[in-house]
């Protein structure tokens, strides 16, 4: 299997960052780590050898970008306004870096997001925060709103950073029509740790519902834990079925 690393200093982060590639050719999906993890984490935990058939067939090539969780979102020494206004930093760090280096990589213009647990929220918000860009989603047993790190607070920037409540009000045709020619597929256990994903799995639901959205949204069984091991089932199968 073909794989790179990478490190560069990051303008909009202030320090370097780091990402690491596997694959040779295919549909880029960029991959976002789990709560407060690492660019190292899915193949550490797996999920690289989980899809490398389809790596190695030159359908997908994964980019694993690094995270700043414990400088934005759960940095409880921060308010929770300059939590939300890092987070925008990292935004600015994955659109006008990471991105601009897939394409350069891979010489096509859309991405696909994908991610467990956290790295589920961090894809289903740039997916929909910048549907230009990202043409596919795969969210794994994810929650969709800050609300568990800030709570009530953090103004306008936690509000436009959390799915669940700013496409409740979003009713702009443009970016509707974008969302609806794209490939979505949010999934969830029924088992342990995974009550609060579960509960924002069905408001996304019915909330796609509501705004006209084809999605593919599955609940898996009772034995399904927030784990790994289900991550790794979960991936592959959903890869194949949105056609990688």
């Amino acid at each position: 299997m073909h794989i790179e690393y990478h490190r560069w200093y990051s303008p909009a982060l202030g320090h370097e960052m780091e990402l690491k590639l596997y694959g040779h050719y295919g549909q880029p999906v960029m991959v976002f780590p789990a709560q407060n993890g690492r660019f190292y984490d899915f193949e550490g935990f797996g999920m690289i050898e989980a899809c490398s058939g389809l790596i190695e067939a030159g359908r997908v090539k994964f980019f694993c970008v690094d995270g700043i969780d414990w400088q934005s979102w759960t940095n409880q020494s921060l308010p929770p306004q300059q939590r939300a206004a890092r987070h925008n930093d990292y935004d600015a760090y994955i659109m006008n870096e990471a991105v601009s280096f897939v394409r350069k990589s891979t010489g096509l213009e859309h991405l696909w997001v994908t991610g467990c647990s956290m790295g589920a929220f961090h894809s289903a918000n740039f997916f929909f925060r910048h549907p230009e860009t990202f043409g596919g989603l795969i969210a794994l047993s994810g929650l969709y709103q800050v609300g568990k790190f800030v709570g009530d607070a953090g103004g306008m920037e936690a509000y436009y950073n959390s799915p669940l409540w700013y496409l409740r009000h979003l009713d702009d045709p443009y970016y509707l029509n974008l969302y609806r020619q794209h490939k979505i597929a949010f999934v969830v256990g029924q088992g342990r740790w995974e009550e609060e994903c579960l509960r924002d799995t069905h408001e996304m639901e019915q909330l796609l519902r509501e705004k006209g959205i084809p999605a593919i949204v599955d609940y898996w069984g009772h034995d399904v834990d927030h784990d790994w091991p289900w991550w790794r089932k979960m991936l592959p199968y959903y890869l194949e079925r949105l056609g990688v």
